[in-house]
């Protein structure tokens, strides 16, 4: 379980400094629109909700929502058009944390007791 709970920090780590290359690209006169932005600042929360899900036991609800949330994340951004490559790339690396927890909560699910 503590090593679910330091993915769900990394991934609010990331997901933090996702959000702060937003910040410094709009304040620079970069376009920004309104799904990175919404993106940006929801991140974090899910990586917050994630971490209480973990500290509560909640293991069910983060397995299902560890092997969910990557694919949704980066399969939106894929779509053209929707942002820039960078931003992809950054969602991308953000979810990394999140695909070794989904691999670990599941992993621990398959572990007889």
């Amino acid at each position: 379980m503590e090593k679910l709970k330091q993915y769900f920090q990394e991934f609010a780590a990331l997901s933090t400094f996702a959000l702060g290359a937003v910040i410094a690209m709009a304040s620079t006169g970069h376009t920004i629109n309104t799904f990175m932005w919404v993106r940006g600042l929801l991140l974090p929360a899910a990586a917050i909700l994630l971490y209480v899900l973990t500290a509560r036991g909640r293991l069910d609800r983060v397995r299902t929502l560890s092997a969910i949330l990557p694919v949704a994340i980066v399969g939106v951004d894929l779509i053209p058009g929707v942002c820039p490559i960078w931003y992809t790339a950054a969602q991308a690396v953000c979810m990394l944390p999140v695909i070794a927890a989904a691999v670990t909560v599941r992993r621990a699910a398959t572990v007889p007791a």
